[in-house]
């Protein structure tokens, strides 16, 4: 029985193998990210943006949605970038990437509710970042957004049997990580990492996709993990989750992560956790407006 379970779980492995390989324009966009800020070239950015209808589409849908506050329309691909920003720009294309890949992906579940869960924790990331004083915000919205990789690659390796994991987590009303361990014999954590080392994410990354739901095994150096964390369960906590309730008592201001995070930051030493948690709570409505703006027009997986 044990030898029948250990060849199943090998052929699961295996199939991981034969994902596809990362979109041509990835690493130029990761290699975009990590440029100084003053150093980026606006009209590349445009000409970037340009060349794909639907990031072009995306980035001009945003800066006239409301958040932005506009009293003109935006009508070219200039204006727009302008009008977001650099950074924002690259978080769309960043989006966009990951949805072309997702393209291919038979769905057990409803798609936007993993693009919402998805850039609602990048958001949330950052904030946190921002406001802990971490050293790079930007890396902390990099982490949420690829974080749950592995659900996407679960999803396209083995569609049947993961729509039956998603439906059965639901109506269970438990951690997915947890359901994915008793139906699969591993987590969305561990193919997610398969993945990013085929596509040689950058290591950092890597560890935040494969330990953001273990951070007794995580690399204490690595407090991108620990804000991911935390940003992934008060978004599962407030209604920007996997589209079900779990039934489970959940402490956030005894969680772990905030002990790793202060050895980073010295800055949470002297936050009240209470209060500042509270306070992080009122970012999340802004965090519903910002995804419903992106997946507005029947924008699916």
């Amino acid at each position: 029985m044990a030898a029948t379970l250990r060849d199943g779980l090998k052929k699961k492995v295996e199939r991981l193998h034969s994902l596809p390989s990362s979109p041509a324009v990835l690493h130029p966009l990761l290699d975009l990210l990590h440029q100084p800020p003053d150093s980026i070239d606006v009209k590349n950015v445009v000409r970037l943006v340009s060349y794909d209808k639907t990031i072009a589409a995306q980035c001009l849908r945003i800066a006239n949605s409301p958040l932005y506050g506009r009293a003109r329309e935006t009508h070219s691909i200039q204006a727009a970038v302008i009008s977001l920003g650099i950074q924002r720009v690259e978080d769309i294309l960043l989006t966009c990437c990951l949805h072309k890949f997702a393209s291919g992906v038979k769905w057990g579940s409803d798609p936007v509710v993993f693009w919402k869960h998805s850039l609602g924790c990048a958001e949330v990331s950052r904030e946190l970042a921002e406001r802990i004083r971490f050293e790079d915000p930007q890396r902390a919205y990099l982490g949420g957004l690829l974080h749950d990789l592995g659900i996407l690659v679960n999803s396209l390796a083995y569609p049947d049997e993961y729509g039956a994991v998603l439906t059965a987590a639901a109506e269970k009303s438990i951690a997915l990580d947890e359901q994915e361990t008793l139906n699969l014999g591993f987590t969305h954590c561990e193919s997610g990492k398969i993945l990013a080392t085929m596509w040689k994410l950058p290591q950092a990354v890597n560890e935040v996709i494969a330990f953001h739901h273990n951070l007794a095994k995580a690399p204490q150096e690595n407090a991108v993990i620990a804000l991911v964390h935390i940003a992934d369960l008060l978004c599962r906590l407030r209604g920007l989750g996997y589209g079900y309730d779990e039934w489970r008592f959940v402490d956030l201001l005894a969680d772990p992560g905030w002990e790793i995070l202060k050895k980073h930051c010295p800055l949470l030493s002297r936050i009240d956790l209470v209060r500042f948690t509270i306070d992080l709570d009122t970012f999340v409505p802004r965090v519903y407006s910002l995804v419903e703006s992106v997946f507005a027009n029947g924008h699916k997986g």
